[in-house]
């Protein structure tokens, strides 16, 4: 129970004569003074305040170049929804941010060195070297943004045959630029006077010599590298060829033939390769519009082609042409056509609801 109790505390509001006089006593007898110095532990440190060289406080550092664009490259990493929305805004910061020279090297470096080391970035990377050759106002006599961008790809290009055969790390990180120039030869635009903006035609040349020295070192890194980079541009990069009456798609897939009877290679590349030619073969998988009502397996080899891409908990995309687990469609007992190979852990994730004319069943079942 409480010792004091309120309502008893209201009877008595004197204080005693005996207990003033002690006070009296104490304050008379004290040593203690309101000017003394005042009391420190013996282990204080008294706060000092920085001072840099140029008199400021130094306490609010100020933001660079580097941290602005990791940060909002960083932001664009983990939301590429937003690009659309946020680009603008962050394009006019850095028009006031790059206004000399050694700022649009510095932009372009850091760019281009987060588009190749971030995973799965290469993409957006792309799409921000694109807007920016557009609209960045700064122009110096050194070149803009997009030809100091391509200088700096240019100097990754002339190590090809060296990076091709070297370490693991170095060809990782020549596997990650030449993906890179992948998607900045399919987003970056250059603008023409006489006409619609057409694809860079350097980087055309450069992704063909990238492919020659992939293929002339056939390891499994090398390969998959040279795989991927033709799922992502091939039918653009034989639109373009055919366009100039040259045969170079073909003489690659020659190559790839080649390779796969010849080089040493593990045999689930020399699988993901022979599941390229057959997409070439397809026409890259392109289905059009017009005959698609009508297509049937008979009549439209591109019928199956529609197939989805799985992602690893890396992010990796792992599609069709990579190794692992096989599901097809069966018709009559018999399998029609493997359509694609995925993870055993994603195999029964995986179901087939295309109808198959003379099947009534076809579309209600998994086939494995």
């Amino acid at each position: 129970r409480p010792l004091f109790k309120p309502h008893q505390s209201i009877h008595n509001h004197s204080t005693p004569a005996s207990k003033v006089k002690s006070v009296d006593s104490l304050v008379n007898t004290s040593i203690l003074s309101a000017n003394a110095p005042e009391f420190y532990p013996a282990s204080f440190s008294p706060y000092e305040e920085s001072v840099s060289e140029d008199g400021s406080d130094g306490y609010y550092t100020e933001t660079t170049l580097a941290e602005l664009v990791e940060e909002f490259l960083s932001y664009l990493n983990s939301s590429p929804g937003s690009f659309e929305t946020d680009i603008e805004h962050m394009v006019n910061m850095l028009n006031s941010w790059v206004t000399t020279e050694e700022t649009l090297q510095e932009l372009v470096e850091l760019i281009y060195t987060q588009s190749t080391a971030i995973p799965n970035f290469s993409y957006t990377g792309a799409r921000l070297c694109n807007f920016l050759s557009h609209n960045l106002v700064l122009s110096p006599a050194s070149g803009n943004f997009r030809q100091l961008l391509l200088k700096r790809c240019q100097t990754e290009y002339e190590q090809r045959d060296v990076a091709v055969r070297g370490d693991q790390e170095t060809q990782k990180k020549f596997h990650a630029y030449v993906l890179f120039l992948g998607e900045l030869y399919l987003r970056l635009e250059v603008k023409s006077a006489k006409g619609p903006p057409s694809r860079a035609e350097i980087l055309l040349i450069a992704l063909r010599e990238l492919m020659n020295a992939l293929f002339s070192n056939p390891v499994d890194g090398n390969l998959i590298c040279a795989v991927k980079l033709l799922k992502l541009t091939g039918s653009v990069l034989e639109d373009a060829w055919k366009e100039k009456g040259k045969s170079d798609m073909d003489q690659l897939v020659q190559r790839i033939e080649n390779i796969v009877l010849d080089a040493q290679c593990s045999r689930d590349v020399k699988q993901m390769l022979l599941r390229l030619v057959e997409l070439r073969s397809s026409n890259w998988g392109r289905v059009y519009a017009a005959a698609a009502s009508d297509a049937t397996p008979d009549n439209d080899p591109n019928y199956f082609m529609n197939e989805p891409t799985f992602y690893t908990a890396d992010g990796t995309p792992f599609t069709a042409a990579d190794p692992g687990e096989y599901i097809g469609i069966i018709h009559q007992g018999k399998t029609l056509q493997k359509l694609s190979i995925v993870p055993k852990c994603m195999f029964w994730c995986y179901r087939i609801f295309r109808k198959i004319p003379g099947d009534p069943g076809s579309g209600r079942r998994l086939f494995p």
